[in-house]
């Protein structure tokens, strides 16, 4: 996988990253019952790629685009010591490549892109059934820090 190239993401990629998009609603629907059944768009993604406060990133292996993610440059709560964060999204990867370093470069792509913005801290959301992202987000070097709860009425 040594040919993989990590790029800004362009208009050319809509369509390729609006197939990713359903990839992320259909992944999500598994583990949270309460999303609707009917077509689902989570992300404005020509924002995503002209915002100057967000990074959207593909991946890229001769010539198709394989992996997503971005990152969104968002105000902390004032009480933190840091005024912003970088929150990441839309981490997505086609399933052939899964498991071969794709999410590792997307996110070490991101990382350098928050730190040379004066980021000083990542934030993202995976659901807690999901095992095999917390892993690999664990792996990366990310750590639990609040857990969401809820209850229907």
């Amino acid at each position: 996988m040594k040919n993989i190239k990590i790029r800004p993401a362009e208009i050319k990629d809509l369509d390729t990253l609006r197939q990713f998009e359903q990839g992320v609603v259909t992944a999500e629907r598994s583990f949270d019952p309460t999303i609707r059944p009917d077509n689902v768009t989570y992300y404005d993604i020509e924002d995503l790629i002209v915002d100057p406060h967000i990074q959207l990133l593909v991946a890229e292996l001769d010539g198709e685009v394989i992996g997503s993610g971005y990152a969104r440059i968002e105000n902390s709560k004032p009480e933190l010591r840091h005024r912003q964060h970088a929150y990441l999204g839309f981490m997505y990867v086609l399933q052939q490549y899964r498991g071969k370093g794709v999410n590792g470069l997307i996110l070490s792509a991101l990382k350098n892109w928050a730190a040379a913005n004066g980021i000083s801290e990542l934030r993202l959301e995976v659901y807690n059934a999901n095992e095999s992202a917390i892993t690999a987000y664990e792996k990366f070097g990310f750590g639990s820090h609040m857990l969401v709860m809820r209850m229907g009425l």
